[in-house]
């Protein structure tokens, strides 16, 4: 006889994001579009750099391919509605401070664990927000 084990309670949502780097964002869509068959959902050109998604599977986390993160790089980004809460949690369980980062969808509170790895936690502030300022054919930073 089996039994199922629970999943573990988190203080948090869905991982929304995959933050990944490259040397060619242009190239990198066009790579993930011709390989993964992955639309682009939004892409800009803003603050010196260029950032595109793109969606792999039907459901969370969409693909950013990033100009400005060191290469290779993966940083997964999930939500956390109560961002505060838990970065006291993690950070008194040994996780360090890293970047704190403002976005468009809600601010981005980077931790690093003990052995230099990368998690990020978004309080989804304006879901949705990019996906709108892309549609919108006035937004001078969206590469179309």
């Amino acid at each position: 006889m089996t039994t199922s084990v629970p999943p573990p309670a988190t203080p948090f949502g869905q991982c929304a994001y995959l933050y990944v780097g490259t040397t060619d964002v242009s190239a990198s869509v066009d790579f993930y579009q011709r390989a993964l068959g992955a639309p682009l959902v939004w892409r800009f050109h803003a603050f010196g750099t260029d950032v595109a998604a793109v969606r792999i599977t039907p459901h969370a986390p969409l693909v950013l391919l990033a100009g400005h993160r060191p290469v290779p790089s993966c940083l997964p980004i999930w939500t956390a509605p109560d961002l505060e809460a838990l970065v006291q949690r993690l950070r008194s369980e040994g996780f360090a401070p890293g970047e704190e980062v403002g976005t468009p969808d809600g601010p981005i509170q980077v931790l690093v664990d003990p052995s230099g790895n990368e998690i990020g936690f978004l309080r989804p502030d304006r879901p949705g927000a990019l996906e709108s300022a892309y549609a919108d054919p006035s937004n001078t930073n969206a590469v179309r």
